[in-house]
């Protein structure tokens, strides 16, 4: 990593485009997700549920994911429970912990959306390996 006074004006183009390149994809995100009638926060959580490496996800897990507060995490949880989103099921051993499923209406939302990503993803790969290897 080059230090601070030694960082020449590609290296501030080059991070301008590439934070540039990151807010385009974080603004095509959100859009997709409204297109579905989820909020951008509602859609990062469905996501982190679907793919967390824990066996049981928790509120507190998904608090952490999103970088949330454990109140706001609840709220998220208790509004994706009102649209049929999320379910709550008690944990396994720990019977006080709930633990959060997807629906299958989450999970039809869900593959749409990150079908619709990695067409996306795909289209930026070649831009973000040239990105990268500029800041490199």
């Amino acid at each position: 990593m080059k230090p601070a006074a030694d960082l020449t004006d590609e290296d501030y183009v080059a991070l301008s485009d590439f934070r540039h390149a990151l807010r385009r994809f974080q603004a095509f995100s959100e859009a997709r997700a409204v297109d579905v009638g989820l909020t951008p926060q509602q859609h990062q959580a469905l996501l982190a549920i679907r793919g967390a490496s824990e066996p049981e996800v928790t509120v507190g897990y998904l608090a952490d994911r999103l970088i949330l507060k454990q109140h706001s995490a609840t709220g998220l949880v208790d509004r994706l429970e009102a649209l049929q989103l999320v379910s709550r099921h008690e944990g396994v051993p720990d019977r006080r912990r709930s633990v959060l499923r997807l629906t299958d209406k989450a999970e039809a939302l869900l593959a749409s959306l990150s079908a619709t990503h990695r067409e996306e993803i795909g289209r930026l790969k070649p831009l973000l390996i040239e990105m990268l290897a500029r800041l490199g």
